[in-house]
Formats: structure tokens, C-alpha cells, sequence
């Protein structure tokens, strides 16, 4: 008899397993290995360690309150666009999208500039603080009003794609009876959105969690040190265990992500109610005689949140020094000529992120397909297996980036074996551990679309002879294609800009732009941190601003951000 050979479903089963393996399972695994194997109860004696507990306790505290910023301010400013009849919708959603597409640490750089003794907006308006006073973000406060800014987009987008997701048939009959917007809102469309409330609070608090730019920026200088930059600073340490510790360290921080997703899932099972009807666009209330106010106020925050830390940002980039006042006698371009002519890291920077978060974003696309494929489908081997990568893919990106990135250094810190090949100080090191951090992004929309498919098609076209790669080609990537390309666009937007996973990873000749602009603003190089920032920046709105127009000639969905 000859043997049979391994089908096409088989093998593309078998590359999920093998991915999932190097993705999840390894790195994962030896993260708790390590911080296991010493024996004893690490976590109690990490625990008891005053500068550990301190430093949970504050992260905790930061994301918790952040994250109920976030979901106060993001879901007041989805109602006011998806409920209301506020002029330039469009315009509006794309401003307020921005701040959650520029890094966090930009974020900080810029509001540092902003609202210090040395701003030069504040300056020209009389408004500065003294100089030698204490910069009133370098504090608890600072970072969490920080982070709520950072994530209050986030919640933002997620409540204005549960308001679509809306039948009209309760809101109206709720209006028929008698019941005033505010009513409206209590009593109806906030118990609708429960679910997604949740969902929206729990990305916040996760994001924030795991955010180490803007606390390492503010919560250093304030003595406010979090768990990210705690693991960071012991592994800048070098001592003889100090592997071991962050181990631990980054498990503690891992478990307490990964405790709140459950809550998470808890509370929405709860919550969550049966709703009758398709989805439909949703109401259009009318703001009357107030609507210019209304929006007025709209772009009041738009300015404060958006505006005034730019332009502070790009004021810094234009002198010579930091803290010498913007005139037309201290104009200069020097520092824009250091990072982009002069200095070789930062152009690397510039082309090691796109590359390696074009990849990133490539290689996600094409793993979610298949898994989505997997996980909605049969039989039900391909079911199990699809259902385990899309679970391991949610836990990572609960787990902070910078714990990831420990895992990944822990298994790659010595060549592979039999292939002798060191990944260790590499792009394809980064690389890999965007995969693990951001194949969740990349998934999700997928997800979602495969969910919609019905199953006959896939079925007509087996009984009709095609195979599984014929399948895939003809019928099932041409449908879920856009739902593809938008998690590209979150993945690369995510990857291009960020400094939480590469922090550690990074080495002369893979330097990211979040690491570089980083390293240039904790060396004391503000005005080079300020010019490569503003470049960051105008990379980014000009790329969104393309995305955007492009998005005007393709299928619904394919730009995340579009009305």
C-alpha cells in the first residue's frame, strides 16, 4: 500500500501548530520556567519586597484610573458623534482617532514641553510656570491624566461601532412614550452598550497596564514607578539572577492582565442582553439651537488635547537649546538636520520600523485568515485548534508588550541549537515578538467577518471538486479580504510607532523610532527627541490622511477609522 499523503488542510493545520508554538507556547513557557525552576515561592518573595509591591500597587492604581478616565471621556465623545447631528463627523472622528495613533511616548515628550516652566505656548501667553518649579505632570497624577488621554480614543472607537450595532426599534418606542434625550440615554442606550462599556473600559486598563513610555517619562522623575519600569530598570541591573527576577516580575504583571480580561468576560456575560433587529444607522438626535456649542466645545478639546501638545512639540523641535524662547531670531532647522542627515540612528530607526512593521502587519493578515478559517469552521480538529491560537493570541495581547519581549529574550538569548543562528540583537527578534504582541489586532476584524460567512458556500464549492487551497483563494480570502487589510493597517500603525515591546530588544543597527526618540529624551537630548517626534507625527497624519482617501474607493471596513 502506498502512503497516503498529507492533504493541504493537513499541512496548513500542522504550519498554524508550528507557528503557534514558536508565537505562544515556547516563549510563554519558558517565562514561567525560569521564574519557577530557583524553587521556594518566588511571587511571595518578590511580593515582599517593598519596591516590587509599591510598584504593583501604582500600576494598578494608574491603569484602574486611567481606564475610568478613558471610558468617561471616550464614551461622551462617541455619543456626541454617533447620536447627535454634529456637523463635520468625519473630521472630527479622525482628530479625535490620532492621539491613540501617535506613541505614548511622543505623547509624553510633547505634553512635557507643553505645560513646563520652559513651554513655549504657554510663554508666549504668560501662562508658563516659574522656572525651577516642579513640572506638574512628573507626578501619579500626571501619568494617569496622561493615560486617560492615550486611551480615551480606544474607548471611543469601540463605543461608536456598538452605537451602529444598534436596533432603533426600543429608542423609538422609548421616544413614542415620552422619554427626554437624557432619559433616552439613562434609561436605554447605556444598558445596551453595557457589554461594550466593559470591553472598552478593559482595553483601557490592559493598554495602560502595560504602558511604559509615559510612565518611565513622568513616573520617574515623580518617584511613581510602575511595573514596567521597574522590570526595565532590573534588567538594566545585569546582576547574577536578574533573568530570574524580571521572570517573576513579568509573571505578576502577565496574571494581573490576564485577571482583569476574565473579569472582563465575567461581567459581560452578566450584562449582557438579547437584542431584536438588524443593525441600523443610528439615531441622528437633534441638538437644536446649541449645535454650534456643541461643536465648539467639540474642538476645544480637540485643541487642548491635540493642538497645544503639538505645537509645543514643535516649537522645542525649532530652537537650539531647550528652554530658549521660539523667536524669529532662534528659529533653527539644526535639529532636523541632526536626526535626518547627520545621525545615522535615527534614519535606521525610520526604516527598520517600517520594515519590520510592514512585515509584522503582512504576516498577521495571512495568519489570520487561516485561523479565523479554523476556528468558525469544520471539522472539528481544525475547530480546536483555531479556537487554542485565537485564546493564546488574546492572552498575549493582555500581557504587557514588555513582558513578552522578557520571554522572548529569555529563549533567544543563546544561539538556536543545531542551527547555530543568533537571533538575540536582531530585527528578526522584534519581529517575531510584534507577532506574539499585536496578532490579536490583526485577528479580530477577521474574526468578525468570517463569523458572517455562511457555511453553504464553503460547502458548495467542496461538492463541486475544489480544494482547500482553490477554497481559500476563490471563495473564502475574497470575502473577509477588507476585514484582512484593516487589521494590516491597525497592526502597522501599532508597530510603526511603538517602544513598549522593542524597549529591550533593541541594539545599535536595530534601533526602532520608539526606542531612538526615547533614548534621545532620556539622554537629555530634548530638542533631537522633540524634531524626531514632530517627523513621527507628520509620518503618521500624512499616512492616516492616505488611508483615509484611499479608503473612499475601497469596500466598507477596510480603513478602520472611516464613517
Amino acid at each position: 500500500m502506498t502512503p497516503r499523503r498529507p492533504s493541504a488542510e493537513g499541512l496548513t493545520l500542522g504550519a498554524i501548530c508550528l507557528a503557534a508554538g514558536i508565537l505562544f507556547v515556547l516563549p510563554l513557557g519558558r517565562l514561567v520556567w525560569t521564574a519557577t525552576s530557583r524553587g521556594g515561592d518566588p511571587f511571595v518573595e518578590a511580593l515582599s519586597s517593598a519596591s516590587v509591591r509599591d510598584a504593583f500597587l501604582n500600576s494598578l492604581d494608574s491603569a484602574a484610573f486611567s481606564a475610568l478616565g478613558a471610558l468617561v471621556v471616550g464614551t461622551c465623545l462617541a455619543g456626541l458623534i454617533g447620536l447627535t447631528d454634529i456637523r463635520g463627523k468625519g473630521v472630527f472622528v479622525f482628530l479625535l482617532l490620532l492621539p491613540m495613533m501617535i506613541p505614548p511616548h511622543v505623547t509624553a515628550v510633547a505634553w512635557i514641553q507643553a505645560l513646563g516652566p520652559s513651554s513655549p505656548v504657554l510663554g508666549w501667553v504668560g501662562l508658563a510656570p516659574a522656572i525651577g518649579t516642579a513640572h506638574p505632570l512628573h507626578s501619579r497624577g500626571g501619568v494617569i491624566f496622561l493615560l486617560t488621554i492615550q486611551h480615551a480614543p480606544l474607548v471611543f472607537l469601540v463605543v461608536l461601532a456598538a452605537l451602529r450595532a444598534l436596533p432603533r426599534e426600543m429608542i423609538e418606542a422609548a421616544r413614542i412614550a415620552g422619554a427626554g434625550p437624557w432619559r433616552l440615554l439613562r434609561r436605554i442606550v447605556l444598558p445596551l452598550l453595557a457589554p461594550s462599556l466593559i470591553a472598552a473600559t478593559g482595553l483601557a486598563f490592559v493598554s495602560a497596564l502595560g504602558n511604559f513610555g509615559i510612565p518611565a517619562l513622568l513616573g520617574v522623575p515623580g518617584r511613581y514607578v510602575t511595573m514596567p519600569v521597574l522590570i526595565w530598570r532590573r534588567l538594566a541591573g545585569f546582576g547574577p539572577s536578574v533573568l530570574a527576577d524580571v521572570a517573576v516580575l513579568s509573571i505578576l504583571l502577565a496574571g494581573l492582565a490576564v485577571a482583569i480580561v476574565l473579569l472582563q468576560g465575567w461581567l459581560q456575560r452578566r450584562v449582557r442582553a438579547a437584542l431584536i433587529g438588524p443593525p441600523q444607522p443610528p439615531l441622528r438626535l437633534a441638538l437644536g439651537r446649541g449645535r454650534p456649542l456643541w461643536e465648539a466645545g467639540l474642538a476645544l478639546f480637540v485643541a487642548g488635547t491635540l493642538i497645544l501638545p503639538l505645537a509645543s512639540l514643535v516649537a522645542t523641535s525649532l530652537v537650539a537649546t531647550y528652554g530658549v524662547p521660539l523667536t524669529f531670531g532662534t528659529v533653527t532647522l539644526g535639529n532636523y538636520a541632526e536626526v535626518l542627515l547627520r545621525q545615522d540612528a535615527p534614519v535606521r530607526a525610520f526604516a527598520n520600523s517600517t520594515l519590520v512593521a510592514s512585515g509584522a502587519a503582512l504576516a498577521l493578515a495571512g495568519l489570520a485568515v487561516l485561523v479565523a478559517r479554523f476556528a468558525d469552521g469544520a471539522p472539528a480538529t481544525g475547530r480546536r485548534i483555531g479556537g487554542a491560537v485565537a485564546t493564546f493570541a488574546e492572552m498575549s495581547y493582555a500581557i504587557p508588550g514588555l513582558v513578552i519581549s522578557i520571554a522572548f529574550i529569555l529563549v533567544y538569548l543563546r544561539p538556536i541549537p543545531v542551527a547555530g543562528i543568533s537571533l538575540y540583537n536582531t530585527l528578526t527578534l522584534i519581529f517575531l515578538a510584534y507577532l506574539t504582541a499585536f496578532f490579536a489586532i490583526g485577528l479580530k476584524p477577521v474574526a468578525a467577518a468570517t463569523g458572517q460567512l455562511d457555511p453553504a458556500l464553503d460547502d458548495a464549492a467542496r461538492v463541486s471538486g475544489a480544494g482547500f487551497g482553490r477554497r481559500m483563494r476563490r471563495v473564502h480570502l475574497p470575502l473577509v479580504a477588507p476585514a484582512a487589510a484593516s487589521g494590516a493597517i491597525l497592526v502597522f500603525l501599532t508597530a510603526y510607532n511603538e517602544v513598549t515591546v522593542s524597549a529591550l530588544l533593541w541594539s545599535r543597527g536595530a534601533e526602532t523610532i520608539g526606542t531612538t526618540i526615547f533614548n534621545f529624551e532620556d539622554g537629555g537630548y530634548t530638542t533631537l527627541a522633540a524634531a524626531m517626534s514632530t517627523v513621527t507625527v507628520v509620518a503618521t497624519v500624512v499616512l492616516m490622511a492616505l488611508l483615509d482617501r484611499l479608503g473612499r474607493r475601497l469596500p466598507p471596513g477596510v480603513v478602520p477609522w472611516r464613517l
